[in-house]
């Protein structure tokens, strides 16, 4: 069985990635998947993706070398500014 990941793009992480969702093969750590996602949509995503914090199924997610659940929604949350 095919393992699948849902990402979400928020912000500048949209605007770079050209897209607000998209479906991605699983079974790899987050590290793994945005080195995959800055290769496929270039610098401008892979610098916001070095900024940039991350949730899980809707949970903080920290351990960047632990796998990904099977199924999961990884949203991308670049640093929003603000006061």
């Amino acid at each position: 069985m095919a393992h699948e990941l849902t990402v979400r793009y928020f912000a500048a992480a949209r605007a770079a990635a050209g897209t607000s969702v998209e479906s991605v093969s699983g079974d790899r750590s987050l590290d793994e998947l945005t080195t995959d996602l800055g290769t496929r949509h270039g610098e401008r995503l892979a610098t916001v993706l070095k900024m940039a914090s991350f949730l899980v199924d809707g949970v903080s997610w920290h351990d960047r070398q632990a796998r990904l659940p099977d199924g999961a929604t990884v949203d991308v949350l670049p640093p929003f500014a603000g006061g």
